[in-house]
């Protein structure tokens, strides 16, 4: 299910599921974030086992973009781990990582997504509002104990309804 695109400045790319090859590479980009405090690091196997969650812009066979969606509700679900590779920014890869994170929550009937972000006018752009993370099921915050600013989280929750 390759789906080849056009970024904003006309490069050509694919979007695709990861597969297990993509996996250190997934984690190179993540981390790169995870050094400037944007995100939470991630190990090589978390990546392995949640391969699944994520979406891959790759060019010219290298992967430049990850994004994923993680279900944590009947109702809800996570866009997170958005990270693309800092030659590549500006080109609009991330809007087009999240918009087919998107379509595959409203593939399998998910209402609602959410994400936890530092750039929140990023997501504004996206049809997402901000709202008090106070009202996110718990079990969205099994991952919050790793990181080293908890409890006192300084990410903004955005949500956005997904179009079924």
């Amino acid at each position: 299910m390759n789906q080849t695109s056009k970024t904003k400045n006309g490069a050509p790319g694919i979007f695709r599921p990861a597969v297990i090859g993509d996996s250190k590479r997934i984690q190179a980009l993540i981390n790169s974030y995870g050094d400037k405090g944007l995100m939470l690091h991630r190990s090589l196997n978390e990546i392995y086992e949640s391969i699944r969650q994520y979406i891959i812009y790759e060019e010219n066979g290298e992967v430049m973009g990850v994004c994923g969606l993680q279900v944590t509700w009947e109702d809800l679900a996570e866009i997170r781990a958005l990270a693309v590779d800092e030659s590549k920014s500006r080109r609009g890869i991330g809007t087009m990582l999240v918009e087919r994170a998107i379509d595959e929550a409203r593939r399998l009937g998910i209402p609602k997504v959410f994400t936890l972000t530092y750039v929140p006018d990023f997501f504004a752009k996206l049809g997402f509002t901000i709202v008090d993370k106070a009202q996110f099921p718990h079990k969205i915050w099994s991952e919050c104990v790793r990181c080293h600013k908890f409890p006192d989280c300084d990410e903004t929750g955005m949500i956005r309804p997904v179009d079924l």
